[in-house]
């Protein structure tokens, strides 16, 4: 192996831990926050704002905060996003109002699209562009890990009251700080003198035209993160995080497999298969009333949706020059969390109207429009498709 393609590096290994820090955090917070919006009064559909409404905000800003983040530098934006967290952990815990909590949701998804754009701008840096897909892949592979122990953590926690979530996850920002202060400075892209901040070229719009075909698959997940652990209590499952733990050992078992072989093959020829098994999943899903389906469901879902991001990552970058990275991901983020906070209300509406089961096989008919969704659009903005 030659030194332009290694792949580990300690600012690597510091992003890595930031990542899992950073959803380790969000990930106990998601699942107990609709608990604890129906324990103040609030309804299923009010539970779904939260994540609806976080990710609606950093939908809105993450075009703005990746840009950002290339023109004033990426590690200055992971730091100053990880402090103002922390003080939305501690905000929480002194909310006894749902609006108020769902409120300060939108606040925290300004500061959580800087987090997102920012660490994948700065790790796409580290790669070499031939292990592009292993190298995300790995990266994603701190996610994973957050968000199999996570969810579970956070429920246990959240035994102990909604203060004691809310130190936790305060707890967590702080060492998210810490790690952001410890990585070197990525090298920033400052306008020119008096060149303005916001014009027509700061948001990568080719890359957010084609990303609207992930707001198809992600709409589903919306109401996973929201409702399943609501789901699967009303089953009678056991224990609540079952569906998430399966999930996230799936992804840790195939997605290193995936990834390299994204990388030799091409991760454009991967990704149709991926998206097709989304939908797959998400009609498991609505069937899954028992532990054996419900494990099932995880499954599919994490071999499909859980590389899905990846293999679109590491195509998509291929098109965009590292200067703009910033804000190709922002773009990226934009159009996902467009689908995930649209997914998390409506389906919260459905759920309260007529039952999971409706919800999930409204999500799979959506993930199904997502292949020749993304063919149009890679058609048009993409030139086919072929760098």
């Amino acid at each position: 192996m030659t030194g332009n393609d290694r792949l580990f590096s300690r600012p690597f290994f510091l992003l890595c831990g930031f990542t899992f820090t950073v959803f380790l955090s969000l990930f106990q917070l998601l699942p107990t926050a609709p608990f604890r919006i129906l324990d103040l009064g609030g309804s299923t559909v009010a539970a779904g704002l939260f994540l609806g409404l976080l990710t609606y905000a950093s939908a809105l800003s993450a075009p703005f905060t990746g840009a950002l983040a290339d023109r004033f530098g990426r590690r200055r934006m992971l730091l100053v996003s990880s402090l103002a967290i922390t003080g939305f952990s501690v905000a929480y815990a002194f909310t006894s109002s749902w609006r108020l909590l769902v409120g300060l949701a939108f606040l925290h998804g300004l500061f959580w699209s800087g987090l997102l754009s920012a660490s994948a701008a700065y790790m796409t840096g580290l790669i070499p562009p031939g292990r592009r897909a292993e190298g995300i892949g790995y990266w994603g592979m701190a996610t994973v890990l957050a968000t199999a122990f996570a969810p579970i953590l956070g429920l246990a926690v959240y035994r102990r009251g909604w203060g004691a979530l809310c130190l936790s996850v305060g707890i967590l920002n702080i060492v998210m700080a810490a790690l952001a202060w410890r990585l070197p400075e990525s090298t920033a892209t400052p306008p020119a003198p008096g060149t303005p901040f916001f014009t027509r070229d700061l948001v990568e719009w080719r890359v957010l035209a084609l990303s609207m075909s992930l707001f198809l698959c992600s709409f589903g997940y919306g109401g996973v993160t929201s409702f399943v652990a609501i789901f699967t209590e009303k089953s009678g499952i056991v224990p609540k995080g079952l569906f998430f733990a399966a999930f996230s050992l799936t992804v840790l078992f195939i997605r290193p497999f995936v990834a390299r072989y994204a990388d030799r093959i091409g991760p454009r020829r991967l990704l149709m298969p991926l998206l097709v098994l989304v939908s797959i999943s998400f009609l498991a899903l609505a069937f899954a009333t028992t532990a054996p389906r419900l494990v099932l469901a995880a499954v599919l879902f994490g071999a499909g949706f859980g590389n899905m991001y990846t293999v679109y990552a590491a195509h998509v970058t291929k098109f965009v020059a590292p200067e703009r990275r910033g804000a190709a991901f922002g773009a990226i983020i934009a159009a996902f969390d467009i689908g995930i906070g649209t997914g998390s209300i409506a389906l919260g509406g459905v759920i309260q109207r007529f039952g999971f089961a409706a919800a999930y096989l409204t999500a799979a008919a959506l993930a199904a429009l997502s292949v020749p969704a993304f063919l149009l659009l890679e058609k048009r903005f993409l030139s086919g498709g072929r760098p």
